[in-house]
């Protein structure tokens, strides 16, 4: 079934997909070296300051280009043909990366929280005018970067990541300069710390509810929107099957769905077009092209001794 496959693979990445690829990778580059630049900026003006926030945000935007560059390296690698050793192709090379990079996300909003807190305790000190401009230029270049991926972070969960890790920067030197203006306006030392905590608390928010479908990939789960209980009975109805094991449906990655079973036929059905029966109605009911699809009847038995195993 070397041709069910290759579809299923188009499938993932379609003409649309490849369209985008240069200009995809150019964008990803550009911002990972503009918030390298950035930080270099940064890290001189805080020691210049004397300011641990400005030091702080430098080290947010290093964790922004490191998280741009993991995910411009899964999304290369995510293009490599199936081999021998990986047979299923490097598709999910985008979910790990977006597991790394949300996990990331998650570790530095309780880092930030928690910062936010000790100072609330403590308020620091007056920043000064070069806090504020430095915040200001990060906030121009993090809203850049978003800019940049922001369109293709609507169909990769691995760019996506990448993109959170942006807007949270964004929102952080807006609670930089945010903070600086109401301390220098109103001398209200707890401005940083509360908008920093509504920062964390954003980002935490984002994070888990995009962790959820990245971990649902890699365990296996069915796809969303799409229950295994309903495709197994769309398979069961079709004529000539008496009944459906070693059922298993799954994401291969973001875009493709697969699915394999072992279909019981009726004495005397005609295997081969009973497959092909079944394989046209999940492709055009449930749009899963990587259908994988054994036989046998009651009285053959099922071949294997697998036959059980994971059975739903």
């Amino acid at each position: 079934m070397p041709q069910d496959h290759h579809h299923g693979h188009h499938h993932g990445h379609g003409s649309h997909g490849h369209h985008h690829v240069p200009e995809g990778d150019r964008n990803l580059t550009l911002a990972v070296v503009v918030n390298l630049v950035l930080s270099v900026a940064q890290i001189a003006g805080g020691l210049v300051s004397g300011s641990v926030a400005l030091i702080a945000d430098a080290v947010h935007n290093l964790s922004d280009a490191i998280a741009l560059v993991i995910a411009f390296a899964a999304r290369r690698i995510a293009r490599r043909p199936a081999d021998a050793v990986m047979s299923f192709g490097y598709g999910r090379a985008e979910v790990v990366a977006a597991l790394v990079n949300y996990t990331v996300l998650i570790v530095i909003s309780l880092w930030l929280g928690y910062e936010a807190v000790m100072r609330l305790m403590d308020p620091p000190e007056v920043a000064g005018g070069i806090v504020i401009i430095l915040a200001a230029l990060a906030l121009a270049v993090d809203l850049a970067t978003a800019a940049l991926t922001w369109r293709l972070a609507k169909d990769s969960t691995n760019i996506r990541a990448a993109f959170l890790h942006n807007l949270a920067d964004a929102g952080s030197s807006v609670a930089v300069i945010l903070g600086g203006l109401l301390i220098w306006a109103f001398g209200w030392h707890a401005a940083d710390p509360v908008i920093t905590l509504m920062i964390s608390g954003w980002i935490l928010w984002h994070a888990l509810s995009e962790l959820g479908p990245v971990i649902r990939i890699l365990m296996l789960a069915a796809p969303p929107g799409l229950e295994a209980g309903q495709v197994r009975r769309v398979i069961e109805a079709e004529a000539g099957i008496e009944d459906v094991h070693h059922f298993h449906l799954w994401q291969l990655d973001e875009h493709r769905n697969s699915v394999e079973a072992h279909l019981v036929l009726e004495e005397g059905a005609d295997f081969a077009e009973a497959v092909r029966r079944v394989k046209q109605r999940v492709a055009s009911e449930f749009g899963i092209l990587h259908a994988t699809f054994e036989t046998e009847t009651r009285a053959s038995g099922c071949a294997g001794t697998g036959c059980r195993m994971g059975e739903v």
